[in-house]
This record gives structure tokens, C-alpha cells and sequence, in this order.
């Protein structure tokens, strides 16, 4: 009588390379090669075969093999084997480390449409992205101004955010990336309680408990009641409190130089901040390399590296992995929670 084989129940990540000329070959590498992540994951990259080979050479990381597959399911999913499915649309000879190309920012583009197609498609459970070249994909005639609004029209979501999770604190952004001139303009009380009860909802999922909300301000000192703003009065304390109605554990508008520190010591589980760098500064201060990226809203699972493409470093063997696998992690955890529901 033959022996059937035991399923392999662990989730299947794609891993999109990111800017080819950038540090995400390099990360993804040196992620890769560790026995961690193979044991809670079947990692598939989403590149350039040409390049992830010029990374292996400089990575200065335990020895891979790259497995070039035509398909997700036909992967050597084993510590040590590097499986990736070749895009075959970079020439390795004339890329240039560190420099901005128009061929670059249209090869990362690929591969993360790739990636979200194969997740619609429940061939793969999650996306993990290395990063990418805002210049460099707007050279090559895209206009978006990051991953999020890739992701967000490709799965024809509507309502997603930004969340950052960290071990010292969790930052979700109103706002992403814009001038900060037009951060008033787009905040309204609508957009603020989505924000919120996408939080609500998330963290509820992950953290099995509904978690403790912090709302930051706009202006300094939250408004001091009208003098420095009145963003304050007019459009997040009523979205605080229209929340707090449906049973959300939150406060604020607290003033930012405060609700981070608040939030480091415990008092809450998530910042909700209302523009990119007011959350980015605190957390990358706080957890620089150690943050994960996570696109909420959308029906597909991404998470992300909390840094860019490294051009300053990039070909030399110096950069830190560790964001790319706590990226991985993340993503698989997820994974494997939306699988035991």
C-alpha cells in the first residue's frame, strides 16, 4: 500500500525584487539562505534571473542556489534553493548599481503586477516587495507614487492604509505620499474613520483582542484648541468620536510630539498618524530595519521592507537584510491566520 504523502501546509510568498539597480536582489538573498524562513515558508522571487545571480556573487551570505522555475508549483522549496520565476527583462551587462534607469523602474513594475495577479489568483497566499524608485518608475511612464496605489487599483480596492509594525511601536497613516502642502487638503473626517476602523479591524485579527487606538493631531500641541489649526476641532475629533460609537477603543486628538512616546510605553497599540513622516520619523527612529510595511484593505495579503533601494550601497555586499525577513515573517504569519479561519 503506498504511503500518501503529507500536504506541505506551509504558505507560499511571493517575493518581488524591486529596483534591479537598487538593494532589494542583495536582501532578498541573503533572507533567503536562512533555514528560518524556509521552515515557516515557500519563498518564490519574482525577478530577474541575471540579477539575482550578480547578487548571489556579492550578498556575502551562505551559499544559494537559484532555481529558475516556469511555474509557482514546480519550486524546490528547501533551505538553500533561491526559486524564482525569471521575468527576463533587465540586461544585466548594461544595468548600472545605484542609478536611476527607466528600464529599472519599468522592470519593477512588472514584477509586482506579476505578484498581485498570482495572488488573485490564490496561486500564491502573500506578497512580500523589496523596494522600488519613485523617479525611476515615473522615468519609465507610471504615475504612481509607490507600491499602495499599484496594489490598491490593480485589486480594485477602495478602502486601504498604510500600517507599520514594529516590536516598539505600530504606526497606521491617514495620508501616504504627498506634499506635505496638500496633507490639510486631503484630511476629512470620512477618511480619518475609515483609517481608524481599518485599524480596529486589523489588529482585532492579529492581536486577538480589540486594540487600544491612539489618534494623532495635525498642528503642534493638537491644535492648542483653535490657535495653531483647527483641523483638530473640525474634522478628527469627530471622527474620534463617531469611532467611539461603534465600540472603538480609541482617544485623540492627542498632540503628536507626545502619542508617540505614549504609544512606546504601552498606553496604546497603534498610532493612527495623519501624514507620512509624522509616523515614519517615530518608528524608523524606534525600529530602523526591523519594521514591516503592511498594505491593509486590500484582498490580498503584501507586506513590505521599511526602507528604500539602498543606490548608495547597492552592489556591495553591505546591506541589512533584516526588514526583508521580518517582511517575509509577517507575511507568512499573516498567511497562515487567513488559512485557519
Amino acid at each position: 500500500m503506498a504511503i500518501k504523502e503529507e500536504k506541505d501546509k506551509r504558505p507560499i510568498i511571493a517575493i518581488t525584487m524591486g529596483d534591479p539597480a537598487g538593494i532589494g536582489p542583495e536582501i532578498i538573498i541573503k533572507a533567503l539562505s536562512l533555514a528560518e524562513i524556509s521552515r515557516i515558508c515557500r519563498p518564490i522571487v519574482i525577478g530577474d534571473a541575471r540579477v539575482m545571480k550578480n547578487a548571489m556573487q556579492n550578498s556575502k551570505s551562505s551559499p544559494v542556489v537559484l532555481n529558475v522555475v516556469k511555474r509557482v508549483d514546480a519550486g524546490n522549496y528547501q533551505t538553500g534553493i533561491v526559486n524564482i520565476l525569471d521575468m527576463d527583462n533587465v540586461e544585466s551587462s548594461k544595468l548600472k548599481m545605484g542609478k536611476i534607469s527607466v528600464e529599472a523602474g519599468r522592470a519593477a513594475i512588472k514584477y509586482i503586477e506579476r505578484a498581485i495577479d498570482l495572488a488573485m489568483e490564490k496561486k500564491v497566499d502573500a506578497i512580500a516587495t523589496a523596494p522600488i524608485n519613485k523617479e525611476a518608475i515615473h522615468k519609465a511612464g507610471y504615475k504612481f507614487d509607490g507600491h499602495t496605489e499599484l496594489l490598491a487599483k490593480r485589486t480594485g480596492a477602495s478602502n486601504y492604509a498604510m500600517m507599520f509594525l514594529s516590536d516598539s511601536i505600530r504606526i497606521m497613516l491617514v495620508t501616504t505620499h504627498m506634499a506635505l502642502s496638500q496633507v490639510p487638503k486631503e484630511l476629512d473626517k470620512k477618511k480619518i474613520l475609515a483609517t481608524i476602523k481599518l485599524a480596529d479591524k486589523e489588529l482585532t485579527e492579529l492581536l486577538g483582542k480589540r486594540p487600544k487606538i491612539g489618534v494623532a493631531g495635525l498642528n503642534p500641541h493638537a491644535g492648542e484648541n483653535g490657535i495653531f489649526g483647527s483641523e483638530e476641532a473640525k474634522i478628527i475629533a469627530p471622527a474620534v468620536e463617531e469611532a467611539k460609537k461603534l465600540g472603538i477603543n480609541v482617544k485623540g486628538p492627542i498632540s503628536a510630539d507626545a502619542i508617540f512616546y505614549l504609544a512606546n510605553i504601552g498606553m496604546f497599540d497603534i498610532v493612527i498618524a495623519m501624514y507620512h513622516d509624522q509616523g515614519l520619523i517615530p518608528l524608523k527612529l524606534l525600529s530602523f530595519n526591523k519594521s514591516v510595511n503592511v498594505t491593509i484593505g486590500l484582498p490580498i495579503i503584501r507586506t513590505s521592507v521599511d526602507h528604500g533601494t539602498g543606490f548608495d550601497i547597492a552592489g556591495k555586499g553591505w546591506a541589512n537584510p533584516s526588514s526583508m525577513i521580518q517582511a517575509i515573517k509577517v507575511a507568512a504569519m499573516m498567511a497562515m491566520k487567513k488559512k485557519a479561519k
